[in-house]
């Protein structure tokens, strides 16, 4: 199996080198025989791995994922966090000890040796059937050699790795995924099967649900099983109650390089019959229990409450405490979550406090041990002076800033105009946005250009510093020069997007002038606009306000000289898609402003209007190239496309 696995990877890393990238890091003659030897032993193991060279997977793409009902319900685990309930629970019986994975459970069954189904957990009892999907996790095996029913359960998961590797990708912060489960999650769910592909996700094997034919005495034997078919297993290894303690400290000092996500621990009953005598709760099985890790406390002083507006004019209180090292990162704020919590922990600036990380990620506060009660709370919205007034919502009291036009309640319209297809300000993600209307650097679109002013501030926050605050500044100086259609789609006008920007722009020449002064009727007579359209842009030039606002903006700007539509062009009034990675370019984007450029639209979907596809993979079976096929629409290189159109 390990040398099936290295075979796979590099044969895959040589496919990808000479049609992908034109390089060829080895001969075919060495390609041929690394390939024939890789068939030999698939045929010997009778085990083909998801993405083994030799197989043609395809891709799928569905309109929904179909429920299924599980055989087994899926039941949850009883949790602990001492080490000492672990011995006591164990007694004098042998257990496994394993990793408890933090990604998406799914449940796998093999029917003739091939993968025959693959539904998710979903709610314990039913979940979406997700078959195509799991054909292309990186390691799953698709045949095995064992030719009776066989159902197990794993959790699908990407590596840390994997998942920064695809965070790079992704030049906008507020776009970027947060975490790998919730990658993971979207990933395994997905209605097109190339899109998980691209994922790499991985499926890790954690238990053998039903094996016909067969009966095995120890769960550590079906794991020898089902590794000897060619799955991957979760790590475990062998306790008892007087060795489960240094176990335990293995996977903790394990877990600070372990590149897949994990949570906790899993600690089963050996002996599978004894397991199964003990039944199960309403709730939980009583052959395994969860263990979760120990939250690592600290006491330190508390220094300030910060109050954050939000875009729903909640005002958050924050604590600002003396720096404290907790899971080996510096910690110095917490959530305090509401004036409830806030009270109930009669918190006071100098208090002491006892402060933790819930599941070792999240800080918060489990103690006031002073408990002096002096914080004040807010009369007015630190960000813009109004009143603020308390609410109960579900029991529990919070603060409100009552100005329907407080900035802080706009956070959207200004991550829109620092967006990719907007002012396209690197460093500036919404979190940042939200401190800088926090703290009043930003109250309309021309303060961005301002912050300067703020330098030593900035500097000094949280998360910042001066190579940080360089990279902001020189991030803002890039984005002074714009195109008009994409100062017009910054504005967050109702109904007009980019594309709708750009017409609008297009038909004036980018004569900004002549485009805030536009009438109805010529509005609504351009081709792709209408009266909905229409009325939104005139209403929007016709507030003063607006008009003040984005005259401000305009000193700070350069609008892109006007390069026309190039009527004359081949491209003028064709629809052009783009799929698939791209050698010439950076990224999509920039095809897509060539296209224009050249009078030419970019198109999401193949249709009977489309007039090239551009995939540099012409072979692909992908769904475009099947519709561009059966529609008789060309299909060209990217390099191709650029030699006839641009």
């Amino acid at each position: 199996m390990q040398r099936m696995r290295e075979l796979v990877d590099l044969l895959n890393k040589a496919s990808e080198s000479y049609y992908a990238k034109d390089e060829e890091i080895m001969s075919n003659y060495e390609y041929d025989a690394l390939y024939d030897e890789l068939v030999k032993l698939e045929e010997e193991t009778g085990i083909v791995l998801a993405n083994s060279p030799t197989q043609n997977v395809g891709y799928e793409a569905v309109d929904f994922l179909p429920k299924e009902t599980h055989e087994r319900p899926m039941l949850s685990l009883s949790k602990t966090k001492s080490v000492d309930e672990l011995k006591e629970w164990t007694g004098d019986k042998e257990s496994l000890l394993s990793w408890k994975l933090d990604g998406l459970t799914v449940v796998l069954t093999y029917e003739n040796g091939e993968l025959a189904k693959a539904v998710t957990r979903g709610n314990g009892e039913v979940g979406e059937v997700i078959t195509a999907n799991a054909r292309t996790f990186t390691n799953l095996p698709l045949k095995i050699s064992f030719k009776g029913k066989l159902i197990l359960r794993g959790e699908a998961v990407i590596s840390y790795p994997d998942f920064e590797k695809i965070n790079s990708e992704i030049e906008s912060d507020e776009d970027k995924y947060k975490n790998p489960r919730n990658l993971c999650s979207g990933s395994v769910r997905q209605l097109n099967s190339e899109i998980t592909a691209k994922r790499r996700v991985k499926a890790i094997i954690f238990s053998l649900v039903s094996c016909e034919g067969k009966d095995f005495a120890l769960r550590s034997e079906e794991f020898d099983f089902l590794s000897s078919l060619g799955f991957e297993v979760v790590e475990h290894y062998s306790v008892t109650a007087d060795t489960i303690e240094d176990r335990v400290k293995f996977f903790a000092g394990k877990i600070e390089t372990y590149e897949i996500p994990s949570d906790g621990l899993v600690m089963a009953f050996n002996d599978i019959a004894y397991g199964k005598s003990l039944g199960m709760t309403a709730k939980f099985p009583r052959d395994s229990i969860a263990f979760k890790w120990q939250d690592e406390t600290a006491v330190t002083v508390l220094r300030e409450i910060e109050w954050s507006p939000s875009r729903t004019g909640l005002i958050n209180p924050v604590a600002i405490f003396d720096t404290v090292e907790l899971e080996g990162t510096s910690v110095s704020r917490a959530s305090v979550h509401n004036l409830s919590v806030l009270r109930e922990l009669k918190l006071g600036i100098g208090d002491e406090i006892k402060v933790y990380k819930a599941n070792m990620i999240i800080p918060q506060i489990s103690e006031n041990i002073t408990k002096s009660g002096n914080v004040e709370i807010p009369a007015t919205c630190p960000c813009c002076g109004h009143k603020t007034e308390e609410r109960a919502v579900k029991e529990a009291y919070s603060l409100y800033c009552t100005n329907p036009e407080c900035p802080a309640k706009n956070i959207k319209k200004f991550a829109l105009f620092v967006s990719r297809d907007a002012f396209n300000v690197d460093g500036l993600s919404e979190a940042t946005l939200e401190k800088f209307i926090d703290k009043g650097y930003i109250k309309e679109y021309a303060d961005l250009f301002k912050l300067e002013r703020f330098k030593a501030d900035i500097v000094s926050m949280d998360g910042f510093g001066e190579k940080s605050y360089d990279n902001l500044i020189s991030g803002i100086e890039r984005s002074k020069e714009i195109s008009a259609a994409k100062l017009i789609y910054s504005l967050g006008i109702d109904n007009v997007g980019l594309s709708t920007a750009k017409l609008i722009t297009r038909f004036y020449k980018d004569d900004i002038d002549a485009i805030i002064k536009a009438d109805k009727e010529t509005l609504a007579s351009i081709d792709g606009i209408g009266e909905v359209i229409a009325d939104s842009f005139i209403g929007y030039f016709n507030n003063e306000e607006h008009l003040r606002v984005l005259k401000d903006l305009l000193s700070f700007v350069i609008i892109a000289k006007y390069t026309g539509g190039e009527d004359n062009s081949p491209l003028s009034g064709k629809t052009v898609v783009v799929t698939g990675s791209l050698n010439m370019f950076t990224n999509r984007n920039e095809l897509k402003d060539a296209i224009e450029a050249k009078g030419g639209k970019v198109a999401g979907s193949v249709s009977s209007n489309t007039f090239v596809l551009v995939n540099n993979d012409i072979l692909s079976t992908s769904s475009k190239n099947k519709t561009a096929k059966e529609l008789g629409i060309p299909i060209m290189t990217e390099a191709d496309f650029v030699n006839t159109y641009l």
